[in-house]
């Protein structure tokens, strides 16, 4: 189940939903790529057809930003609520801890990762983060070789947008996981070395907004929003 803005898909699958779907996937031992889409990415493949090719390269688009929704809430599609990159990511792992399912992380500054690790493993009781790699490795060989010696079901890689996303493509033929999804600074958040925005931001889907008022020099990439509704509207 799909929709397509600007020439970027986007599936309109919930959390739930997907998470099934993934946990099917390994069983079946079907590797599967999730990628966060939002306004700013879909307007930024309008201008390099190489980001639009991998975005769409993906399995699974998730509709991470506001935008996303009130635009095809506007065009009478599909995709009717948000899946954001962390919720997602948080999803999988209450799954993978009731379904034994191993995890890797890998990215983010050293320590981060063992930090999130840490705070996973008392959100999920039973979860097992077989382990964790800082993003500043910089050794090919070592990294595939820890990922692999852990025989992970699931990789997190939190190198930053589209960075992960082209390190995955470049290397799921390579290491063990079956499910990996690119997480960004979801690492941050989850450690507590990044304050997310406040539930009532992120249920209204302001958490966009939430983050102009604490870094007010974001406004240059807020414009978007209003530039990718009105081509999507005029498309």
């Amino acid at each position: 189940m799909k929709e397509t803005f600007l020439g970027v898909d986007v599936c309109g699958y919930n959390y739930d939903e997907l998470a099934a779907i993934l946990l099917d996937n390994i069983e079946k031992n079907k590797k599967s790529f999730l990628v966060a889409i939002n306004p700013e990415k879909i307007m930024k493949a309008q201008d390099d057809e190489k980001l639009k090719t991998l975005l769409n390269q993906a399995d699974y688009q998730i509709p991470d930003g506001f935008g996303v929704i009130l635009a095809s809430k506007l065009k009478g599609g599909q995709v009717k609520s948000r899946v954001t990159g962390i919720d997602m990511m948080m999803k999988i792992c209450e799954v993978a801890a009731t379904h034994n399912k191993r995890i890797f992380l890998y990215g983010g500054k050293p320590g981060i990762a063992d930090a999130a690790k840490v705070e996973l493993e008392k959100l999920y009781p039973g979860i097992q983060i077989v382990g964790t790699l800082n993003g500043y490795e910089k050794e090919e060989q070592v990294i595939l070789n820890t990922i692999n010696e852990n025989s992970p079901h699931i990789i997190f890689v939190a190198l930053g947008s589209p960075t992960q996303e082209y390190w995955i493509v470049n290397h799921m033929d390579s290491v063990s996981p079956i499910i990996f999804q690119g997480v960004g600074g979801s690492f941050d958040v989850i450690s507590g070395n990044l304050k997310r925005a406040p539930r009532f931001f992120q249920r209204l889907g302001l958490e966009w907004f939430y983050r102009l008022l604490k870094e007010p020099w974001r406004w240059k990439r807020q414009v978007i929003l209003p530039m990718f509704l009105v081509r999507v509207l005029r498309k």
